[in-house]
């Protein structure tokens, strides 16, 4: 446990000095946090919009606001915190703009990254992960915006309750319920279906499936030279 707030401690320590080297002009140091954390920012916009034009579109705004108001950042929570909330808050107007499907298509960029990472080339493995994926994140669309974001958060993003709860600005508490209450919803959803291929067995696999999604996304995110910062 040591080790791991130590660790947790420094990566917010390098984030800190970046930022203050951005704020004095080093526009190489605001590059850096955007290398840093656009793959986290970007698998946080395609798990809400599950379009990779709408996370394109947002992952890039967030980063330019947070560049124009970065004066405005005060160090009162880290730098992913506050980038995280940006990106999340822009992420859930697309959301609110677009209607919501009922149906998770085959080419969903989440459904063929993580088809293509866990099936290894296995043709019969990927038909049945397609099957599995598809109806998980079929479940996962219907959770409401809120439940939602904090599932991405917490299982998908590996964050914190606490931390969580800073960037949806709630409590530990109600990150804890919103949890289990999306599990509890996914898990219902996930009951119901007819195919057995893809309805739970002796344990949920929403845990297992939906962090495998979310190890697949990330390591598929390509890796696109950024721009020095508008001046």
């Amino acid at each position: 446990m040591k080790s791991e707030v130590s660790e947790a401690q420094r990566r917010g320590a390098e984030a800190a000095a970046l930022v203050s080297r951005a704020k004095a002009g080093d526009g190489e140091a605001f590059n850096e946090l955007v290398r840093k954390y656009r793959p986290r920012v970007y698998a946080l916009a395609l798990h809400l919009t599950g379009q990779a034009s709408d996370a394109d579109d947002i992952t890039q705004d967030a980063f330019l606001k947070a560049y124009a108001k970065l004066h405005e950042f005060e160090g009162r929570s880290e730098f992913f915190t506050w980038i995280y909330r940006i990106a999340l808050h822009r992420a859930l107007n697309a959301k609110r703009d677009s209607r919501r499907r009922r149906t998770v298509p085959l080419d969903d960029p989440r459904l063929v990254a993580a088809v293509e990472v866990d099936s290894h080339g296995d043709p019969e493995r990927a038909v049945q992960l397609r099957d599995r994926y598809r109806a998980l994140l079929e479940a996962f669309d219907r959770l409401s915006p809120l439940l939602q974001t904090t599932v991405v958060l917490t299982a998908l993003q590996g964050l914190s309750y606490k931390e969580a709860a800073v960037v949806l600005e709630t409590t530990e508490g109600t990150i804890a319920w919103r949890v289990h209450e999306a599990r509890r919803k996914i898990q219902g959803y996930l009951d119901g279906l007819d195919d057995d291929a893809v309805r739970p067995r002796r344990r949920p696999m929403t845990d297992s499936a939906i962090f495998r999604l979310e190890k697949a996304l990330v390591r598929l995110v390509p890796s696109v030279p950024v721009p020095a910062p508008v001046r």
